[in-house]
C-alpha cells in the first residue's frame, strides 16, 4: 500500500441531481395527474414538460452525497465530490452551486446523452411536497468520470448507495474504493434505501465485506441488508464486516459499532419535526466532519445526530443554520477541537 498526504478530507461519488423546488396550486397538480405527497420517477420528456409550465423557483443542487458533502463544506472541512452532469443549463447550475458551498466539483460535463438530473419539488400552500425525479445523466456515471487523483487525495471516500443500481456506476464504486484504500484513505458507503438494498443485497454485502470501513445506516436499510426482523441481529452481523457502523434510529437516536463497543448517540430535538429529507445525509456530514478532524466516534456521533436535529426542523435537505455556529452552540467542546 502506498500512502498518499491526503489534501481533501471527504470524497463523493452520487447522483448529481438539481432540485428546483416551487410554490404550487392543488390545481397545477391536479392538471398535470400528480398525486399530492408523492414522489415519482419520470422520463426525460415528462421531465421537460413539467419543468417548462413550472413557475420561478429555487434551483440548487441536490442528491444524497452531494447534500452531505455541502454541509461537510459548511462545517469546515476540504471536500470533493465526483458526478455526471449534462453540457446544459441545470448542469452548469449545479456544478456552480455546489462550488459555492466550498466544495470541489471538476467532473466534466457529457455533451451528449440524457440531460442534466432535476427533482421538482412542488411545494402546495398546506406545505406539502409532491416530487418528481428525473434521473438522467447522473445514473450513467461510468469509471472514466472518476478523477483518480482527487480519490487518491482523500481521507475518506464516500459512496452513494443510491448509485448501485447502474452496472457502470457499479465499476465506478469498486474503481474508486480500491484506489483510495491502496493510497492509506478509507470507504465509507450510505446504504441510502431499503429498496435498494433490497435489490441488490447479495453485490451489497460483497462490497460491505471487502470494501467498506465505514458503513452508514438506518434502522429499515441495515435489517434488509441482513434479512432479519430483529434489529439486534443485524447489529450482531455488522459487526463482523466493517470497521465502524453508524446506524440511525429516528427519534431513539443512533449508535456507533466499533468492534465489540457500542457508543449510544442521544438524539438532538431542536424544534418541531418538519421534513426529515435529508437527515440521513446531515448525520453522514457531522460524522465523517468529525472523524476526519481525528474525533472520537462518540463525539462524531454527536456532531451527526445535532446536524441532522437541525435539518429536520426546516423544508429541505440543508442546513439553514450555519451548521459552526451550531456546533458552537450545542457542543462547545467539540467546536474548539
Amino acid at each position: 500500500m502506498t500512502t498518499t498526504p491526503s489534501t481533501l478530507d471527504v470524497v463523493a461519488i452520487g447522483n448529481a441531481i438539481v432540485d428546483v423546488l416551487v410554490q404550487s396550486q392543488d390545481d397545477f397538480l391536479s392538471s398535470h395527474g400528480l398525486a399530492k405527497g408523492t414522489m415519482a420517477l419520470v422520463d426525460q420528456e415528462q421531465a421537460e414538460s413539467l419543468y417548462s409550465a413550472m413557475g420561478p423557483g429555487v434551483e440548487t443542487s441536490g442528491g444524497s452525497a452531494a447534500n452531505t458533502l455541502a454541509a461537510i463544506a459548511q462545517l469546515g472541512g476540504k471536500a470533493g465530490f465526483i458526478g455526471r452532469v449534462r453540457n446544459d443549463q441545470l448542469g452548469s447550475i449545479f456544478a456552480h452551486d455546489l462550488r459555492a458551498t466550498g466544495a470541489l466539483f471538476d467532473t466534466p460535463p457529457v455533451e451528449s446523452g440524457p440531460s442534466t438530473a432535476r427533482c421538482m419539488i412542488l411545494v402546495s400552500p398546506d406545505a406539502e411536497r409532491t416530487m418528481c425525479t428525473y434521473l438522467g445523466a447522473s445514473v450513467n456515471l461510468d469509471p472514466r468520470d472518476v478523477d483518480l487523483a482527487m480519490v487518491r487525495s482523500a481521507r475518506v471516500l464516500y459512496l452513494e448507495g443510491y448509485l448501485w443500481d447502474a452496472e457502470p456506476a457499479k465499476r465506478a464504486f469498486l474503481a474508486a474504493a480500491e484506489e483510495v484504500s491502496s493510497h492509506g484513505g478509507e470507504v465509507s458507503l450510505s446504504l441510502s434505501d431499503p429498496f435498494c438494498v433490497d435489490r441488490h443485497r447479495d453485490s451489497f454485502l460483497e462490497l460491505v465485506r471487502n470494501h467498506v470501513d465505514i458503513l452508514f445506516a438506518n434502522e429499515a436499510e441495515i435489517t434488509s441488508l441482513y434479512e432479519t426482523q430483529s434489529f439486534e441481529e443485524a447489529v450482531s452481523q455488522v459487526r463482523q464486516h466493517c470497521r465502524l457502523a453508524c446506524l440511525t434510529r429516528s427519534d431513539k437516536g443512533s449508535l456507533i459499532l466499533q468492534g465489540e463497543t457500542t457508543h449510544v448517540i442521544e438524539p438532538f430535538k431542536l424544534g418541531q419535526l418538519v421534513d426529515t429529507t435529508g437527515a440521513g445525509d446531515s448525520y453522514a456530514a457531522g460524522f465523517l466532519y468529525g472523524y476526519t478532524q481525528g474525533l472520537s466516534p462518540e463525539a462524531c456521533g454527536q456532531l451527526g445526530s445535532l446536524c441532522a436535529g437541525q435539518v429536520v426542523t426546516q423544508m429541505g435537505p440543508r442546513s439553514q443554520v450555519p451548521l459552526k455556529e451550531l456546533v458552537a452552540q450545542h457542543l462547545p467542546d467539540l467546536a474548539k477541537a
